[in-house]
């Protein structure tokens, strides 16, 4: 049996995970870890501007991008931009905008000829998650992406602005 729930109130959540947890040994849970729109602008915004670039430069590259060039683009050092892409995932676990397992969507490619520690020969991106992030880039400049980008997403709250029409008489200015 496959089910699928959307738009589920918080105590329909919490009672459903409470009968899984009861019947986890008689069930196979999967849960989807492949990337959308929504979760590639958070894995985005997460980044540093080294890290963003770097992962800009490989979706512009089809999802292929030669270390060398990247080394070129980067003055010699990966060593920031790899370090903040391969922290993302596991932030993004932590934060709950994505389940355990989700895959680095930037992998390194190594040379099978030479198992030995070596120098990467390119970064890679799968084709579905190419046009994933190609999308999500698209929604970053058009400033659509900001539907995802709620207080709540990142772990805060929204704070509203006080009325200022009601304490000036809609001039604008406080007292």
């Amino acid at each position: 049996m496959k089910i699928t729930i959307e738009g589920a109130s918080e105590e329909f959540e919490r009672r459903l995970l409470a009968l899984i947890a009861d019947h986890r040994h008689e069930l196979t849970l999967a849960v989807g870890t492949e990337w959308d729109v929504e979760r590639a602008v958070r894995y985005l915004t997460t980044l540093s501007d080294n890290a963003l670039r770097f992962a800009r430069l490989i979706v512009d590259a089809d999802g292929h991008k030669a270390a060398e060039e990247l080394r070129t683009a980067f003055h010699g050092e990966l060593r920031g931009p790899t370090i903040a892409l391969s922290r993302a995932v596991p932030r993004g676990v932590r934060m709950g905008w994505w389940p355990e397992g989700t895959a680095a969507p930037i992998t390194p490619l190594y040379d099978p000829a030479h198992p030995s520690w070596q120098k990467v020969l390119a970064y890679t991106m799968t084709a579905e998650n190419t046009e994933v992030f190609r999308a999500a880039f698209a929604q970053l400049l058009d400033g659509s992406a900001r539907q995802h980008l709620s207080a709540e997403a990142f772990g805060g709250h929204t704070v509203p602005r006080a009325d200022l029409d009601a304490a000036d008489g809609g001039q604008g200015e406080r007292s």
